[in-house]
């Protein structure tokens, strides 16, 4: 029988992560979760995260406090309107306005602190290049340097017996493939939230870029959709 490795998993309790996470302990990784209370418009989906990490049995669940919202930017976290009902060809034009600045990287940044004291030297994170919203730091390039940066700024990656890996399973995936995979890890989608502008009762609204990407993706799937959309 082989150990399981060490390995932290950014988790937001999204479609995406939720699928990433599962994939990390199919692979045979030991995972370290962690989600970030960042200012962002609504708490569900750190319950969420919460509850996909306790479910699938991960022994330590970390949430990290950090404040984007004294940066703002971001419909996420700034009083700015989220877009509503917008077409695949506007979601895939331009840099919208749910990005908010520099946030993987940040995010990454702790992922990093983490598995460098957790003995880990693999990160996941459920970035994707093709059913996405436009993010800059979703793209490949991105990852690559980041990865980068992994092995150049820290002890364990000088000193240590291997060098860090960022894994981005999902980054060549359609919304489509990401729900297939998940659905055959056995992942329970209806206990994820991806929605940006959520009812306060936690239900998906139903019209925003995250919402339209989702229902998309259990379409053209072919699989039910388990989501409680506000409409």
């Amino acid at each position: 029988m082989t150990t399981p490795k060490n390995a932290v998993v950014l988790l937001s309790g999204g479609l995406d992560s939720a699928t990433v996470l599962a994939i990390a302990k199919d692979q045979g990784y030991e995972p370290v979760t962690l989600t970030f209370r960042y200012g962002q418009r609504h708490s569900a989906e750190i319950d969420a995260a919460a509850h996909l990490s306790q479910k699938a049995g991960v022994s330590r669940h970390v949430v990290a406090d950090i404040d984007l919202r004294a940066f703002g930017g971001s419909a996420l976290t700034a009083d700015i309107d989220v877009p509503k009902d917008r077409t695949d060809d506007a979601i895939g034009e331009g840099i919208p306005i749910t990005y908010v600045p520099a946030r993987n990287t940040v995010f990454l940044a702790y992922a990093l602190a983490l598995a460098e004291t957790s003995g880990a030297f693999d990160v996941f994170i459920g970035v994707n290049a093709l059913d996405y919203s436009g993010y800059p730091d979703c793209r490949p390039a991105f990852v690559k340097a980041f990865e980068d940066v992994m092995n150049l700024a820290t002890k364990a990656g000088v000193e240590g017996d291997r060098p860090f890996t960022l894994h981005t399973p999902l980054i060549d995936m359609t919304k489509a493939d990401i729900v297939r995979a998940g659905t055959a890890l056995g992942v329970d989608y209806g206990e994820t939230l991806s929605c940006y502008d959520p009812t306060p009762d936690g239900a998906h609204c139903g019209h925003c870029d995250a919402c339209h990407l989702r229902r998309k993706g259990f379409r053209e799937a072919g699989i039910s959709d388990p989501t409680r959309y506000a409409d």
